[in-house]
């Protein structure tokens, strides 16, 4: 997972005979793309056409969707091509323009502090590099400060941020989620798992350097490359910290996911339009359930944790077998230690309550609104380099976008999360606990989720607005009840997250740079860093792997999805792919495995060759890759992609789309 201004180079020369040159790199940089959601994405036309995966697109087919059309489960067809492609109410891309290093000016600033001040230092810095890097025009640019190497360098990302992003096609959710969750992680798979997008500038298609699109797609064996945004990695953490999310924080998030997968597929068997409004959290909750279940059984290896404890053994015997070096790096691992005993102690409270380390915390699309307007404005009340993270003004036009935000609200579905969310708050903080009984008073969760949703007024994208614009002293004279829930919540949270970003986050952060410069110094800049959810580049190649002395071939074909297909979910086939069967052309590649290193937010990264030509996209991994967040196993390990010969025959075939694979192929409208 290479950044892009720290790629190989030597490797691949001497690995593959290939060498990427200074048009191969730009061309990577600039034709890729990340939605600000979570996922991936990349420019495939001249005229801003984005191809992603139909599971990152899930909240924009899901918002557009009325009551007699659901684009999630039948899909999406622009009806009169380009001009009448709708905007997506919520969503958010950013094109990578370039990364500038700020190691010495962050190093500067955090010398010698420690604790809040050196969180306050850490801020304000962010804010003053973030600030000057939109030169004024945050609406245009986004900028991002970003720690790789766990504090070891730091860089300056600058995005092109694109607001207007429309939906163009998505095919249906049985062939995008072909098998479903039993083939999940899984393979062979047969889904075609695809989406495009377009962004569009000024009210007209952005013009973007794209990937030109070659409808045969990959060889076995042939050198590829992912260019992508893969979330968060934790292969340099310590053994300190693998034990405390083995121990702590993995068990509690897969009991709270198991739980919220019962209520919402029971909340989604009550009628179909609870199923149509569940289903996109219903698919994300299923999804982390089964990565959060591999990290357990990763983080129980006995092998993996041995292999970094012997890297960590190593390392603190060469810091110590010098007295110079044993005077300049000290003992970072007492820090790690340290802080992780606050980390045991607040993190139930810290997850409830602020819900940052893992999406939980009280749930619901109208509490989400309640409480960006309680911190929001209490945060933009102070200079840009007082906020929190997150809240700078350089953030301001995606907050201001989750507010204005036109999609629609499911009343039904929100007062079940946050039922649920209430609930699992009084378990996991007792109902004794100070602000478990602010808010309940003498309601139960059930009876106070009801009555917030049906007062609430938060609905309204109008009423939100005018809450934003009148700023603290709006909010604060407020007395929707969902305000009043997220201002009581709010001291407890702002208290916690203090404590877990001075007294956890700062020092692990400072210990982890000792460390990384340790290692830098033992070994040299040799390796990547943790993912960020910045944009890298993976290479690998086309290919299979043995399962337990059975080889899985690396494609598989229209053939098998036919011949897999059982007319029952989650293995049934919609009518037009029913009507197609005589005339898809079968041997057609459909998804096919390559040894490239992704990880979760690398779903619709593109699949390129040595030439920068889109082969593939990727949508998942296989059951192995779940341990890629702690280790990258080659024989193992692979990413799964859809062909681009199967996107190319899907749209011509089954979906009747000439137009869009007209444009792939010619690479403009």
């Amino acid at each position: 997972m290479w950044t892009m201004d720290h790629l190989p180079l030597d490797q691949l020369k001497k690995t593959y005979g290939f060498t990427p040159s200074a048009e191969w790199i730009n061309r990577v940089t600039q034709a890729s793309a990340r939605l600000a959601l979570g996922c991936s994405a990349s420019f495939v036309s001249a005229d801003g056409l984005v191809m992603t995966n139909h599971h990152c697109a899930n909240e924009c087919l899901e918002q557009l969707s009325d009551k007699t059309h659901d684009y999630f489960t039948n899909g999406y067809k622009a009806p009169h091509g380009q001009t009448s492609e709708p905007k997506c109410p919520a969503m958010e891309l950013d094109g990578l323009d370039h990364i500038t290093d700020v190691t010495d000016q962050m190093n500067k600033a955090l010398a010698g502090r420690q604790g809040a001040e050196f969180t306050h230092a850490q801020q304000a810095t962010e804010a003053a590099l973030e600030k000057d890097c939109v030169a004024g025009d945050p609406t245009r640019w986004r900028c991002d400060v970003v720690t790789l190497y766990h504090g070891g360098r730091t860089a300056l990302y600058r995005y092109r941020r694109y607001q207007d992003v429309r939906l163009v096609m998505a095919p249906d959710q049985n062939a995008a989620f072909f098998g479903g969750d039993p083939d999940n992680f899984n393979f062979p798979r047969y889904d075609l798992d695809m989406a495009f997008l377009r962004v569009y500038d000024g009210g007209k298609p952005a013009k973007t350097t794209y990937f030109p699109f070659d409808p045969a797609g990959p060889k076995d064996g042939q050198l590829v490359f992912t260019s992508g945004n893969p979330g968060s990695t934790s292969r340099e953490e310590s053994v300190a910290e693998l034990g405390f999310e083995r121990d702590v924080m993995v068990p509690f998030i897969v009991g709270y996911y198991a739980t919220m997968d019962g209520a919402l597929w029971q909340f989604g068997r009550q009628s179909a339009a609870n199923r149509q409004d569940a289903q996109d959290e219903l698919f994300g909750i299923q999804n982390s359930l089964k990565v959060y279940t591999g990290w357990a059984e990763t983080l129980a290896d006995p092998t993996m944790l041995a292999g970094k404890t012997a890297f960590e053994t190593s390392l603190r015997a060469w810091i110590n077998a010098d007295p110079t070096r044993a005077r300049t790096y000290g003992d970072p691992w007492a820090r790690i230690d340290a802080a992780i005993r606050v980390e045991r102690d607040i993190f139930v409270p810290y997850a409830m309550l602020e819900g940052r380390r893992a999406p939980m915390g009280v749930q619901g699309d109208l509490f989400s609104f309640a409480k960006t307007l309680v911190r929001g404005t209490a945060e933009r009340d102070k200079p840009d380099a007082d906020r929190l993270t997150g809240w700078r003004d350089a953030n301001i036009p995606a907050i201001e976008a989750h507010l204005a935000s036109t999609a629609p609200v499911h009343p039904a579905l929100d007062e079940t999360m946050l039922a649920l969310s209430l609930t699992k708050l009084r378990q996991a903080l007792g109902a004794d606990n100070e602000t478990v009984r602010l808010v309940l008073g003498h309601e139960s969760p059930d009876q106070l989720a009801a009555r917030l949703v049906h007062q609430t007024k938060l609905g309204d994208a109008k009423v939100r607005m005018a809450l934003w614009k009148g700023g603290s002293t709006a909010v604060n004279a407020s007395t929707d009840p969902m305000i009043v829930l997220a201002r009581t919540l709010e001291p407890a949270a702002r208290a916690l997250r203090a404590r877990m970003d001075d007294e956890v986050r700062a020092p692990m952060r400072q210990a982890a740079e000792i460390i990384a410069r340790a290692r830098f110094a033992r070994d040299g800049a040799n390796t990547y860093p943790d993912a960020t959810f910045t944009q890298r580049v993976s290479y690998g190649v086309v290919k299979g792997w043995n399962e337990r002395g059975h080889d899985v071939p690396a494609f598989t074909d229209f053939a098998g999805l036919y011949k897999r297909a059982t007319g029952a979910d989650p293995f049934r086939l919609t009518k037009a792919w029913q009507d197609a069967q005589n005339r898809v052309d079968l041997a057609t590649p459909f998804d096919f495995v390559t040894t490239n290193d992704i990880i979760g937010g690398n779903s619709g990264s593109p699949v390129i060759d040595a030439q920068g030509h889109a082969v593939g996209l990727i949508f998942d991994g296989n059951i192995h890759s779940l341990g890629g967040d702690f280790a990258y196993d080659g024989s193992l390990n692979r990413a799964v992609a859809v062909d681009t010969a199967a996107i190319i025959e899907a749209l011509k075939v089954v979906y009747n789309n000439q137009a869009l694979a007209d444009e792939l192929t010619r690479g403009h409208l």
